[in-house]
């Protein structure tokens, strides 16, 4: 199948496809003139990928996971296993780094609120709002009038 095909049947981009090939994550086989084809498998690979990125997952580290894929034995599913507890370990690592952050956060606005004014700190007035603007974007913290 040619590529404009798998990227309807599998829901991804053409540019994903290729990026996807360039990463060594797809194969393709070329015609004389160039152009990509894919087996039917590539369609149940795509989606494997997708399942993996939607984890969080680097392009790197999937090549890694791929033989459990392509070449399934004990040893590829141990190493996989293994592979994908490494990653969540260091998600969870991130995570509570992040949270450490928010703590410290919360703990700054605490002090600022106690040490405004009581009507300023009782009604919220001069706290910035934390709406997103239209682009998705939260609007930038300005300084407290003194």
């Amino acid at each position: 199948m040619r590529i404009g095909d798998l990227a309807a049947r599998s829901g991804v981009s053409v540019r994903s496809l290729r990026y996807y090939e360039e990463q060594g994550l797809l194969n393709s086989t070329r015609s004389p003139g160039g152009h990509r084809f894919y087996t039917e498998e590539s369609v149940e690979k795509i989606a494997y990928l997708q399942r993996l990125y939607a984890a969080g997952l680097s392009s790197q580290t999937i090549l890694s996971l791929l033989p459990c894929l392509e070449s399934p034995s004990a040893a590829n599913s141990d190493d996989a296993f293994k592979r994908l507890i490494e990653e969540r370990d260091k998600l969870v690592t991130h995570i509570a780094g992040l949270t450490r952050t928010l703590d410290s956060l919360n703990e700054l606005i605490a002090i600022n609120r106690a040490r405004r004014p009581a009507s300023a700190a009782d009604s919220g007035a001069g706290e910035p709002s934390m709406q997103r603007d239209s682009r998705g974007s939260h609007p930038p913290i300005s300084e407290p009038a003194e």
